[in-house]
Order: structure tokens, then sequence, then C-alpha cells
């Protein structure tokens, strides 16, 4: 998650984003909401690294907020396909962020797969939540997944983006770690409770963090590393090549934890060491 700091300096700056002011003067000369979105996913596209398929995916997401974010894929050479970034995983996360509390609309440059239906089906939003391709009408994410297996099948009654405060602490943390730490108290596991978060930090001093985010179905969960790869890549258009330090925070005795995964996936990218503290 972003810092209000953080937040302001990526609204002037980044490329990925566009806020709700200029989103309403653009649609009120004409350009309807749902084409501004669509005409956006070529940029969108622009932040994708699909080094193992050259397929790039493009998905712009509308925040409650009116803010619309960008989100794009993105791939690991030498990790399972498991570790992928799906472009709507990309633009949620994106959006999460900049503390948004929902999307209610999502354009995707190809209709989206079985797993980001079941990732988007997390959503505060997802009963409500349009997807807009090109040349087909909206059409509610109810629609493409029928019969749905969610939260509430599991007894869970939150929801991926709705307010999360985990209360973990750090004795003496440094300003990486406790920009973490913050992450993973905003994070998403209610399913294994292993609450944790991710923060990278590029040789121009700035930080950029994501949190985990867990979903009804396992698999189509967000690592804390993906999250803070897709903050650090849209929202502050660094490059692998700025990363020089990184860190995950993550609760003690996880049941699920995200240690080695972070390691192997950051060794794809950078070799940088990755420095871990639990959280208590």
């Amino acid at each position: 998650m972003l810092s209000n700091e953080q937040i302001e300096s990526a609204r002037q700056n980044a490329g990925g984003y566009v806020p709700a002011a200029v989103v309403e003067r653009i649609v009120a000369s004409g350009v309807s909401l749902e084409q501004l979105m669509l005409n956006l996913i070529p940029r969108a596209k622009t932040f994708a690294i699909p080094t193992i398929s050259n397929f790039f995916v493009g998905a712009v997401a509308h925040g409650v907020s009116g803010n619309l974010y960008f989100g794009a894929n993105y791939e690991f050479p030498g990790q399972a396909l498991s570790f992928t970034i799906h472009g709507e995983q990309a633009a949620t996360m994106h959006a999460i962020s900049f503390n948004e509390t929902g999307i209610d609309l999502l354009a995707v440059s190809a209709a989206p797969c079985g797993y980001c239906r079941q990732f988007l089906n997390e959503l505060t939003t997802a009963s409500t939540l349009q997807i807009i391709l090109p040349g087909t009408p909206a059409t509610p994410l109810t629609a493409l997944l029928p019969n749905a297996f969610g939260p509430t099948d599991l007894g869970i009654t939150a929801a991926l983006m709705s307010p999360q405060s985990h209360g973990m602490t750090i004795e003496s943390p440094d300003d990486l770690t406790r920009a973490a730490l913050h992450a993973a108290n905003l994070s998403y596991a209610p399913y294994s409770r292993s609450y944790a978060g991710v923060a990278l930090k590029t040789s121009d001093g700035s930080i950029y963090t994501g949190g985990v985010a867990e979903n009804a179905a396992f698999n189509p969960s967000m690592s804390p590393l993906e999250a803070a790869i897709v903050t650090m890549t849209i929202n502050g258009r660094k490059t692998y090549g700025d990363i020089v330090d990184v860190v995950l925070v993550e609760a003690a005795a996880s049941t699920a934890s995200q240690l080695d995964a972070t390691r192997n996936v950051l060794a794809t990218i950078t070799k940088v060491p990755l420095r871990t503290y639990g959280g208590k």
C-alpha cells in the first residue's frame, strides 16, 4: 500500500493512473466512460512483461472513487507458470495500492480466463462488477461465473478491497521494514491468517509495497511480492534493475508462508537478497 504522500506523488507522475477529475472532464467532452477505458487498453499493455508467452494483456479498472487504474500481465522465466500475474489481478492490486474499496467496471483486452473470474469474485463489488471487452457490451461478472464459489462458502464475511487491520508489530524496524509491516497489516488473508507484506526500495529511494490477497479457491491468491511488483512498475514506472533492497514481513508461524515463493520469484528479477521478519 502507499502512504498519502506516495499516493499524491503517484497521482502527479504515474503513467498508469488517471484521476477521477480527468476522467470526468473527458467523459463530459462526449466520450463515454466505457469507450475511454477501452481506448486506454493499449497504453495499459505497455506495462506488460510477458517474457515467456510474448502475449500482452492490458486491463483498465474503474474504482468506486472514479479513478482509473491500469493493469498488465507479468511472467517470470524459470518459475512455475502459476506465479504469472494476470492483467486483471494487476489492475485490482494497483487500485488497492491507492486505497480503493471497490471496482465497478473493468475493461480487458481479452475475455478474462477462469482463474481471473475466480479472483475477481473475491472483490467487495463482485456482485455488481461489469466486464468490458472490445466490441462487446458490458457483461456482469456474475454472468461470466455462474454458480460461483466464494468467501461466504467458507464462512468469510470480508472481501478483497475491504479495510483490513491486523495489528502486527516488529521491534525497531527500519523504514523499508516498517513499510512491509504496514502492507502486511493491511493484507487480505482471511483463510490462512498468514498476513504478509513486501516492500521494494529502488535506487532513487522510493518504496513500493504489496500485501497478500487470498482467494476462496486458494490458487488464484496473489502474493505480496507480485502486488509490490505491480505497484513499482505501474505506479512508479521503475524496472527490476532499479531494485536495491527487499523486505518480507509475515505473521509468525504462518500456515501459508510466502518465504520460499518470494525468494524464488525474486531471484528471477534481481540479485538483491531478501530480508525477512516475523510479525507478532
